[in-house]
């Protein structure tokens, strides 16, 4: 189970991996620590200086839709957010998230505000996401377990350094 709360920074439909990072940053270096503080600097350019720890992004239509680039999610994580909530992914964005440790949660992001509270709650069976400021509690899309185990353990690359493999239940 995971368990994850923080403050809401909306944004809209179609957020594409160069507004998460743009190409013309990534000349001089792709470090993450590095280039998060232009994150998403194309939608709104002082975003990265406003982003705290633990910050939850809430997006509509084809989050991380464009060019397949790691470095649009791993950016999202040196900045601290640790999940992102949409009404939909790209394929390769979302799995990208998983294989990094950054939680795609896909759910009806209707009513979800900026600056709002939200406390997401991961499990085998279901995924909730509770807006804390209106009260409304949504259900998300569950991962299968396989997903959910790899999320857990932070990434693909952690799951396989602790299991010596993938499991033989998640084959």
């Amino acid at each position: 189970m995971v368990e994850l709360r923080g403050r809401v920074r909306r944004l809209g439909d179609r957020v594409n991996t160069d507004y998460i990072i743009s190409s013309s940053r990534k000349k001089e270096t792709l470090d993450p620590q590095q280039l998060k503080r232009w994150l998403l600097e194309a939608v709104d350019p002082a975003f990265a200086a406003s982003v705290q720890p633990g910050d939850l992004l809430v997006a509509d239509e084809a989050f991380g839709c464009g060019s397949a680039m790691e470095v649009a999610v791993t950016v999202v994580l040196a900045a601290g957010i640790e999940a992102v909530v949409a009404k939909s992914f790209s394929r390769t964005y979302y799995r990208n998230a998983i294989n990094n440790g950054l939680i795609p949660v896909e759910c009806d992001t209707d009513g979800i505000g900026e600056g709002h509270f939200l406390a997401l709650h991961i499990g085998a069976e279901r995924v909730t996401v509770s807006n804390k400021t209106t009260g409304k509690k949504v259900a998300a899309r569950p991962f299968p377990p396989f997903v959910l185990a790899i999320l857990e353990a932070g990434g693909l690359v952690p799951y396989l350094r602790s299991n010596g493999g993938f499991r033989e239940e998640t084959q």
